[in-house]
């Protein structure tokens, strides 16, 4: 199989499980508080990954790399995850989905700002184009009354996630990735399960068969293999054009909602995809840029 090969069928895995997620997840947080439900699926992928990364042992030099561990799980799976599940609270969730995802548009600039990556006129264009597409998807989130805080903790989970993306490549020669991937998913986790210990009840979770089974998919499938698969993608090839096909994982999102929620197709999903698709065509086209220097972080 050719590299090329390869790489299609990771991104289309990783947008497959992240785009599902999003309907399970609604499922199961009706059988668990927010903050305890994340931090019980992070820990068991956590666990997963540790387990496979054993192996490695010498690898982990946890003495000298627990900064990069700590700093990575804080942006990329603290907050991340935290000012999401807080900020649903306060805006609806199209509109929340539709400004979180303006991460890749975010990506594809701090890539150029910090990891060297080609930027020009057609590759904004395209980032915004596709930010434009989520938006179109989203639209119905639009109505109601909406929130500052919660306006501005999403904007603050798709910057975490953005700058945590950029960290993590930019420590890739540093460390082994497998090991970077298990400590930030596994200290970020138990610092979720803590907080939710403090703020929620465990006596509010319904251990039921769909929790169970919806839980254990997401901690193995999209978070412990999700993460590790978009980290592998985005140490291999450019951040930037990685995270512009994250702008699919709505319309899979949508579509595993119409079939689980039994949610309708709109005018808004066609007027999505073909923003969507533009978007990853002009993020790839090849113009034979060079990369810049890379600035420091």
């Amino acid at each position: 199989m050719s590299q090329r090969s390869r790489t299609a069928l990771l991104l289309a895995f990783l947008v497959i499980v992240w785009g599902i997620n999003w309907p399970l997840s609604k499922i199961a947080l009706t059988y668990a508080p927010p903050l305890l439900f994340a931090g019980i699926r992070t820990v068991i992928a956590g666990i997963i990954l540790i387990l496979a990364a054993l192996p490695k042992w010498k690898q982990l030099e946890f003495r000298r790399l627990w900064p990069v561990y700590l700093a990575s799980a804080v942006l990329s799976i603290v907050f991340y995850y935290g000012f999401q599940t807080i900020g649903l609270q306060y805006v609806p969730s199209g509109l929340f989905s539709a400004i979180v995802f303006l991460q890749p548009v975010l990506l594809g600039i701090f890539a150029w700002i910090w990891l060297g990556e080609s930027m020009y006129g057609l590759k904004i264009f395209g980032l915004l184009l596709g930010f434009a597409g989520v938006a179109a998807l989203s639209i119905g989130g639009f109505t109601g009354s909406i929130s500052a805080a919660g306006v501005l903790l999403a904007l603050a989970s798709a910057l975490c996630w953005a700058l945590g993306t950029v960290y993590t490549k930019r420590n890739a020669a540093r460390v082994d990735m497998l090991w970077l991937t298990a400590m930030q998913i596994m200290i970020g986790g138990v610092i979720l399960l803590g907080a939710g210990s403090v703020t929620e009840s465990w006596a509010a979770i319904t251990w039921s068969g769909a929790f169970i089974m919806n839980t254990l998919f997401i901690a193995v499938f999209v978070i412990a293999l999700g993460w590790m698969v978009y980290f592998k993608l985005i140490n291999e090839g450019e951040a930037g054009k990685v995270g512009s096909f994250t702008f699919l994982i709505p319309l899979m999102s949508i579509g595993s909602s119409v079939v689980l929620l039994h949610e309708q197709i709109t005018l808004n999903l066609i007027a999505g995809m073909v923003l969507i698709v533009g978007s990853i065509l002009l993020v790839n086209v090849n113009l034979g840029r060079k990369r810049r220097p890379k600035h420091s972080l």
